[in-house]
């Protein structure tokens, strides 16, 4: 049982935490906005950059961006959170019950994971070259978002110990 209330307690640590990102993101648009804009702009990489081809300077196209990763952030709460109500229901259930409970879980983990990996680590922290940027680079903290939910993840997929 132990293990099973530390699954669902880690899955729900990721459920708020996707939650409070996508909710100051809603509630406060313009400060994170500001930091897409410089990322895809380019404007803050090294002088001379020979990748200055990939800037993206339309804001339509930068608030698309932006709209996508809250997008795909809420609905990684949303996920999680599904998971959480659905492993608290299997919580005494056989272990085939439980795991069939945590799909929406694993669904939720795995979306905030690719969200962090390739939408900030590898689109922005590779192609748009946000690792130059002294000012706009947040490739330590996708680093750190991602890793966490690649750890939960691996985690809830282990199978129950037998009761």
């Amino acid at each position: 049982m132990a293990e099973r209330i530390a699954k669902l307690l880690a899955v729900a640590s990721m459920a708020l935490l996707a939650s409070l990102v996508s909710f100051g993101n809603l509630t406060d648009y313009g400060s994170n906005l500001q930091f897409v804009e410089h990322v895809l702009r380019m404007d803050t990489t090294f002088p001379g950059n020979a990748n200055m081809y990939r800037a993206i300077t339309s804001p339509m196209l930068q608030h698309l961006g932006y709209d996508v990763i809250i997008f795909l952030e809420t609905v990684t709460a949303l996920l999680c959170w599904a998971g959480v109500v659905a492993m608290w229901r299997a919580l005494r259930e056989e272990n085939a019950v439980f795991a069939r409970a945590k799909r929406w879980a694993i669904a939720g983990l795995t979306l905030g994971y690719l969200t962090w990996q390739v939408c900030f680590m590898t689109i922005g922290g590779e192609w748009f070259a946000m690792w130059q940027s002294q000012q706009w680079n947040g490739t330590e903290s996708a680093f750190r978002f991602f890793m966490t939910f690649l750890v939960i993840l691996i985690f809830v997929t282990r199978a129950e110990s037998r009761p």
